[in-house]
């Protein structure tokens, strides 16, 4: 008689599925470094040089920088 009534039992008993577990993003922070130069604007492609003429110039970073004054090669 009881395997009967567990059989009954098993019928009748309604089976949810379980619910997936939660994953949880992890969010990295970045450095303190990073955080600033990206509030800043990002770091700046451009370079102080100075030529032997005498002159100081900003120029974009570049491996082939001329003085906007005398055209002579500027070294990297």
């Amino acid at each position: 008689m009881q395997v009967a009534t567990m059989t009954a039992r098993l019928r009748t008993r309604t089976f949810r599925p379980t619910a997936p577990a939660r994953r949880t993003h992890r969010v990295e922070v970045a450095p303190l470094e990073l955080e600033r130069a990206r509030l800043a604007g990002g770091p700046e492609d451009r370079a102080l040089y100075k030529c032997g003429c005498g002159l100081a110039f900003q120029a974009d970073v570049s491996a082939s920088v001329g003085c906007p004054q005398c055209g002579s090669a500027q070294a990297w």
